[in-house]
């Protein structure tokens, strides 16, 4: 379609914004955060354990500390509003894209 090879190394945003396709992830964590109701998924997102504990040792990374760090603490109010959600998830897919370089 772009005739795009990996060996050009052109960054997937690049792409993105040619063929004009939109990141998934993006699209369904701004879903998740808009619902209004509550769903299951929403849920899910905001779960908490029953004790407020974790397990002994390192704890793993959740998506959401992840989005947190980047967006910061109110990412859920961010993504009521569409403009400011797309320049902080700008912001976030270049992170996660300078890990992946690494």
């Amino acid at each position: 379609m772009l005739s795009i090879k990996l060996k050009n190394r052109i960054p997937t945003i690049e792409i993105r914004k040619k063929t004009q396709v939109i990141d998934v992830v993006q699209y369904i964590q701004r879903q998740i955060a808009t619902g209004k109701d509550n769903r299951w998924t929403k849920r899910c997102t905001e779960w908490q354990p029953m004790s407020g504990r974790r397990d002994r040792g390192t704890p793993e990374a959740r998506w959401m500390d992840d989005i947190r760090r980047a967006v910061g603490p109110q990412w859920q109010m961010k993504a009521q509003d569409r403009k400011k959600w797309k320049t902080s998830a700008e912001g976030f897919i270049l992170q996660w894209m300078d890990k992946a370089s690494k």
